[in-house]
């Protein structure tokens, strides 16, 4: 019963980490740190931006979790830490990845009607979004 709790527990994390994603997005990035991500907007180059303290961040709290819980044996830090970790390798592959082409060589194609939705929101956003107004603030959902 403990194994099917964490589990279910990673996929909530998981899918709930697009709801932080969103929050953070609209509200923080597009706020107050907009200092941190008003390159990834306005890119000068093709390297590491301001705006990947954002994912540095989540990804050193994920590890935090499934470290911590591993040292103290305790399996809920575990489970979100690794549902943390699963949002942000989709968000990587999506975003840095198949979006703005950020890694040299390695292409993913959006193939299928939700990875396209997704490509389109993001585009939309990036067309029409600046510090205080915006549209499409997720990252792997996008309505039809």
């Amino acid at each position: 019963m403990e194994v099917l709790l964490n589990v279910v527990l990673v996929i909530v994390t998981a899918v709930g980490m697009e709801g932080v994603a969103w929050a953070l997005h609209k509200y923080v990035m597009h706020g107050f740190l907009w200092v941190l991500h008003e390159d990834h907007h306005r890119p000068q180059h093709r390297g590491l931006q301001k705006n990947d303290l954002f994912a540095a961040f989540f990804a050193l709290l994920s590890f935090s979790l499934i470290s911590g819980g591993v040292l103290w044996r305790v399996w809920p830090p575990i489970s979100i830490g690794i549902g943390m970790a699963f949002y942000g390798i989709g968000y990587f592959l999506f975003h840095d990845v198949m979006f703005h082409r950020r890694i040299p060589g390695l292409r993913i194609k959006p193939r299928g009607a939700y990875l396209q939705r997704i490509v389109r929101a993001h585009k939309l956003h990036h067309q029409n979004s600046d510090r205080h107004h915006g549209v499409s603030f997720g990252f792997l959902y996008a309505r039809k």
